[in-house]
């Protein structure tokens, strides 16, 4: 007769807890992996003390990961904040490339060129748009931009359509807080805004024939999909 066996399970639980408990926290580490310049964060300390979202420095990271990977010319952002995104993207970003960043705050453009006049970027490498981001995107060229990066959680699914629309073919669509840190995982949540994401992340899924789509769990959560 076997006996032991509920002993075994226990001691093997306590082991389990145990590895778990030593893995560390993984975000914390993923997000100092590669350190913020100096003038990174004094732009996300300005962008703080306004209220404005900017980034987290992992994602920061994957932007300037995909710009270079696919040798971005032609970049556009809806979400400025203070101008951290767009300093990640310049590290990568082709020389004579251009990034398009779209806000409905005046502050934030002001604070974004702070930055990049403190990083030494030419003026000549970007575009700082103001006003209803939602008539902006509208207006939009067709299949010029390599990447289309949103932040904004209005018009969720009308901001992709112009999205696919103003990408070029095997171009990048990234949207950052796309898992608003855990809350679109959750079915409780059912605030609009958690329910807006959900939405969106399901109808990219499931638009084969214009997404190939992928669901990344970093920073506050990240969809990056490839425009067929």
């Amino acid at each position: 007769m076997i006996t032991g066996g509920g002993d075994r399970s226990a001691s093997e639980k306590v082991m389990r807890d145990r590895i778990l408990s030593d893995r560390g926290d993984m975000r914390a580490f993923a997000n100092s992996f590669l350190p913020e310049t100096e003038i990174m964060q004094r732009a996300r300390q300005r962008g703080i003390e306004i209220g404005t979202y900017d980034t987290t420095p992992v994602v920061g990271s994957l932007l300037r990961y995909l710009t270079h990977l696919i040798g971005a010319n032609s970049i556009v952002e809806i979400g400025t904040g203070a101008g951290v995104s767009g300093l990640w993207i310049f590290q990568a970003l082709a020389p004579k490339g251009l990034l398009t960043s779209i806000d409905d705050e005046v502050e934030n453009a002001k604070l974004a060129k702070q930055a990049f006049d403190e990083a030494g970027i030419s003026a000549s490498r970007y575009r700082l748009i103001t006003g209803n981001s939602r008539e902006i995107v509208g207006k939009l060229a067709d299949s010029l931009y390599d990447i289309f990066i949103m932040r904004r959680n209005a018009d969720l699914l009308e901001s992709v359509e112009h999205a696919h629309r103003s990408l070029r073919p095997g171009g990048v669509l990234i949207i950052d807080r796309a898992l608003l840190n855990g809350k679109v995982a959750d079915p409780t949540q059912r605030d609009p805004e958690s329910v807006g994401y959900r939405e969106i992340i399901k109808v990219i899924k499931e638009s084969q024939v214009h997404w190939l789509p992928m669901l990344l769990p970093v920073g506050d959560g990240v969809m990056v999909a490839t425009k067929i």
